[in-house]
């Protein structure tokens, strides 16, 4: 097999990484995915670095024994703990969503002011504030966590009234801030975008940090000559490491559609 035509490989401590994969589908549409969600030690947002760390290379043998070209790490809270670290062990080119959103953030971002909101175990990591200033120094970066959104998107509840007044709490101190820009510093919140939006108002530019990591994996596969040359339709596989069903029944919340081929398989 030429190398180009090996899979991308995508994991995620479960769902939320969808958003990340849908996005690489769409700019690359000739290109196999390879999915991994870790549905039985979900959520990661909540966990100690150590156990992220210990996961996430758990997840990425997972992708290796699948032959892909490169993996993406679809999770905001295995970017902040175990990128580079994943990194230094494999040699298989890796890609985690916090540079790409800070880097388009700091493009668009005129007031120099962003704000960041993500899960507990992203924000107490710091690293997204720590990228923006280490790429633009003069930039304001205020960070808050929203552990509520995950469950409200699980559920279904996307434009619903609770969901709202949760968001209205969150987000208050960052408007309070005077930001321009806000990054959606975990994959699930993309889904908000709607009821994020109406609080935050329209001067307020969104970051979906999925959107600028597909775009980062197109640059990656064709400045390193990977785009798949194989002229058949790809077929893209989902896994999972618990019950596939529930998978597949907040799939189709995320993606509108049902996923075909979604099976479980073992760690090791």
């Amino acid at each position: 097999m030429p190398q180009g035509d090996r899979p991308i490989g995508i994991f995620d401590s479960g769902i939320g990484g969808l958003t990340v994969a849908q996005e690489v589908t769409r700019l690359l549409p000739d290109e196999q995915i390879i999915y991994f969600g870790d549905t039985a030690r979900v959520p990661y947002g909540t966990k100690s670095k150590e156990s992220v760390i210990r996961f996430s290379r758990d997840n990425v043998h997972v992708l290796l024994k699948y032959n892909v070209k490169v993996v993406v790490i679809a999770c905001n809270t295995s970017t902040s703990w175990a990128l580079n670290i994943l990194r230094k062990e494999f040699k298989i080119p890796i890609i985690g969503v916090i540079e790409p959103g800070a880097r388009r953030a700091i493009e668009v971002s005129k007031k120099k002011r962003i704000g960041v909101i993500a899960t507990p175990s992203t924000i107490k990591s710091d690293k997204y504030a720590q990228t923006i200033l280490k790429m633009a120094p003069g930039m304001k970066v205020v960070s808050r966590a929203c552990p509520l959104f995950v469950p409200l998107v699980e559920e279904g509840w996307l434009d619903h009234q609770v969901t709202e007044s949760v968001a209205r709490e969150y987000l208050t101190p960052l408007k309070a801030e005077d930001i321009d820009t806000l990054i959606l510093g975990c994959t699930h919140y993309p889904l908000l975008k709607t009821v994020l939006q109406k609080v935050m108002g329209k001067g307020v530019m969104l970051v979906d940090s999925g959107t600028e990591t597909a775009r980062s994996v197109r640059k990656l596969l064709e400045d390193h000559a990977l785009l798949r040359s194989s002229t058949r339709p790809p077929r893209h596989e989902f896994l999972v490491s618990d019950e596939p069903e529930h998978f597949r029944v907040v799939a189709k919340r995320f993606l509108g559609h049902d996923l075909p081929h979604v099976r479980r398989v073992d760690h090791v």
